[in-house]
């Protein structure tokens, strides 16, 4: 979990507020880059939006890109290179992609899998999808494999931002990230 993700999220909740309910902000935060589904629950926390609630709102936000990104992103690249900034971005996109290669296709759907489960800087469902389309992972392969990914990473972060006991009897959030920021605040 990033510290980036923890100070995005926080925004997003004090940018928001009482403005928009609480499950819209989360749904807007799963669905953003960097922050997806990891932010999305942790401002859920903050928000004291019920952990059942708040993982369904932020799983299906979070996996609403994928299939787009899986579909369109080559073409998306193709039209953006024409101009030198984005050119830039993409080609650092494609490299790291490139550099990460090896580890995903040496495991094929498992290297996949743990890539999106795991919720660390520059991985998640965005990142996955995009390893998925220019590595020419069929849709019907990757989707499912990242939709597991997502899953797992969301029970992760469940864990830290609501805590154990909230996972398992829906208990008010006690989880380390939650009880770190409302500490700060």
């Amino acid at each position: 979990m990033t510290k980036l993700a923890e100070t995005l999220a926080n925004f997003f909740v004090e940018l928001f507020g009482n403005k928009i309910p609480g499950e819209v902000t989360i749904f807007l935060i799963s669905l953003l880059p960097i922050l997806e589904l990891r932010g999305g629950l942790i401002a859920a926390a903050l928000l004291n939006v019920p952990l059942w609630k708040a993982f369904i709102i932020c799983y299906i936000a979070n996996m609403i890109p994928v299939p787009f990104i899986i579909l369109f992103i080559k073409k998306i690249f193709e039209w953006l290179r024409k101009y030198k900034f984005f050119n830039r971005i993409i080609t650092k996109l494609e490299a790291k992609t490139e550099k990460n290669k090896d580890k995903v296709m040496r495991y094929k759907q498992w290297g996949l899998l743990l890539f999106v489960a795991i919720p660390l800087p520059g991985t998640g469902a965005w990142t996955g999808s995009l390893f998925a389309a220019l590595l020419d992972i069929d849709i019907k392969k990757a989707t499912p494999i990242i939709a597991l990914g997502v899953l797992i990473a969301g029970i992760i972060m469940a864990v830290l931002s609501y805590g154990t006991a909230a996972l398992l009897g829906n208990e008010p959030a006690t989880g380390m990230i939650t009880q770190l920021l409302t500490s700060i605040a």
